[in-house]
């Protein structure tokens, strides 16, 4: 009588299966396309500028 599992006569585990786990190997982006200010429907630059000139006088 045989001990092993019907299911996996001749087959390797997982425990035995090769992984590749260089350097360039990439599961999920840094950042998506919606993560950004074109995703968002803004345009590029800013106006940081503009909003630090305008500020209310009681922020002074």
């Amino acid at each position: 009588m045989s001990t092993e599992d019907p299911g996996t006569h001749g087959a390797r585990g997982d425990d035995d299966r090769a992984v590749d786990l260089s350097e360039d190997f990439v599961v999920l982006p840094e950042q998506t396309s919606d993560d950004t200010d074109r995703g968002w429907g803004e345009r590029s630059g800013g106006n940081d500028d503009w909003l630090l000139a305008e500020r209310p006088p009681h922020w002074e």
